[in-house]
C-alpha cells in the first residue's frame, strides 16, 4: 500500500513456494519465485529451496560450508561402521534412555547464544518425525515413539533448570553443544566452559 501501485510487488519480491497460483495471487511474479517440492518435509527445511533465507542471511559462502558439513555427515552416516557412526549411535542412546530407563524428556544444551534457537529446532524435527502412536502399516506401537525435547542456551539454565537435572530426581538425558571456537572471544572463557 504505501509503494502505492502494486506491481512493486511484482519487481522487489521472491518468494520460496510450491504453490505459484498463490504466489501470483499474491503479487509476485512467478519468475521470481523458487520453487520446490510439496513432498519437502516439515515447515523449515534448510537444505531445500527454503535455505535461500539462511543464504541470504549468512551469506553464500557461508551457507555453501553449512551445506558441505551436513554433506560429510551424511557421508559419515552412509559409510561409517556402526559402532563409529555418530547418528546411529546418538539415536541408540536415545532409543536406549526413551525405552528402556524410561527417560521422557531430552534437554540440548547450546554453551553458545549463536545456537539459542537450536533446541526449538531440533524440537520440531525430532518431534514431528517421531509424534506418532502407529507404524508404517497403521498398527499401533508398543514403545515409545520419542521424548519431549526441550532446552535453552546452558548459560541461561544454570541457576534455573539446571537444580533439578543436577539434584532432583528425575532421569533427564542431556546433550551439552559448544563450539570449538567462539565467534565472540573474551580472554580464556571459551577455552575454561569447555
Amino acid at each position: 500500500q504505501a509503494a502505492g501501485d502494486e506491481r512493486h510487488v511484482a519487481k522487489h519480491f521472491a518468494a520460496l513456494s510450491t504453490n505459484a497460483q498463490a504466489v501470483a495471487a499474491f503479487g509476485i511474479d512467478t519468475a521470481n519465485m523458487f520453487e520446490f517440492w510439496d513432498w519437502v518435509g516439515g515447515r523449515y527445511s534448510p537444505w531445500s529451496a527454503i535455505g535461500l533465507s539462511i543464504a541470504l542471511s549468512i551469506g553464500y559462502d557461508n551457507f555453501e560450508q553449512l551445506l558441505a558439513g551436513a554433506h560429510a555427515m551424511d557421508r559419515h552416516f552412509a559409510s561409517a561402521p556402526l559402532q563409529q557412526n555418530l547418528p546411529v549411535l546418538l539415536a541408540l542412546i536415545g532409543i536406549w534412555y526413551n525405552n528402556f530407563f524410561g527417560a521422557e524428556t531430552e534437554a540440548i544444551l547450546p554453551y553458545d547464544q549463536y545456537m539459542h534457537r537450536f533446541p526449538a529446532y531440533f524440537q520440531q524435527g525430532n518431534m514431528e518425525s517421531n509424534g506418532k502412536y502407529v507404524d508404517r502399516n497403521g498398527q499401533a506401537v508398543d514403545y515409545q515413539t520419542g521424548p519431549i525435547i526441550w532446552g535453552e542456551p546452558g548459560t541461561n539454565g544454570q541457576h534455573a533448570f539446571y537444580q533439578l537435572i543436577h539434584q532432583g530426581t528425575k532421569l533427564i538425558p542431556c546433550d551439552f553443544i559448544a563450539p570449538a571456537i567462539s565467534h565472540n572471544p573474551l580472554g580464556d572463557h571459551h577455552s575454561k566452559l569447555l
